[in-house]
């Protein structure tokens, strides 16, 4: 019988058999955590949801946190869970095992938590850092934004004002070199009459 295999998994995809690897649940990537994993998770999760509303769902091998955009996510592993928090800087601590820059905007920070009792400072800090970067972002595209609209026209008036005074200027000289002075005009007078 014809088949397939998947790309992502590697799984034999018979013909006509419904395959989506990418579709999975937070339950099913947590359900083979050892105890402390999940408790750690667990914890890591109510730390998040504090923070307000965003949506947690499952993607392929990671639990997304998002608001508009992810802000974190956790990667469950055997012996750890790889927890990537998007920030807007690099962050120097023993627990960053690794940092990525996977825009100009956000840097990920990774990482790894393998009890309940590391879910707190920084970590907590650092996961509001991550939900808060959005609105400071949209912030300062905001007053980026704004400060070149209004310096635009004032300084559009004023170096029309400055043409217009450099164009009357210009213009005063003009008239200046044309006109005959008076002195000039009565000597030219006076040579007309003589004839």
């Amino acid at each position: 019988m014809p088949g397939h295999q998947c790309y992502h998994c590697k799984q034999w995809v018979e013909e006509g058999e419904a395959h989506d690897c990418w579709t999975t649940t937070e339950a099913a990537l947590t359900r083979d955590l050892s105890e402390d994993l999940q408790e750690a998770y667990e914890r890591l999760r109510e730390s998040a949801m504090e923070l307000g509303e965003q949506r947690v769902y499952a993607s392929h091998h990671s639990i997304m946190f998002a608001r508009k955009a992810c802000y974190f996510f956790v990667r469950p592993r055997k012996s750890y869970l790889e927890v990537c928090l998007f920030l807007g800087r690099p962050v120097k601590a023993p627990q960053i095992k690794r940092v990525e820059n996977p825009s100009r905007a956000k840097v990920a920070n990774l990482v790894h938590v393998r009890h309940r009792d590391e879910v707190e400072a920084p970590l907590t800090d650092w996961l509001r850092e991550a939900y808060e970067l959005p609105d400071r972002l949209a912030a300062a595209a905001a007053a980026a934004k704004a400060p070149q609209q209004k310096p635009r026209a004032p300084a559009k008036k004023a170096a029309t004002a400055k043409k217009a005074k450099v164009r009357t200027a210009g213009r005063k000289k003009a008239g200046a070199r044309k006109a005959t002075p008076p002195a000039v005009a009565r000597k030219k007078g006076a040579r007309g009459s003589r004839r």
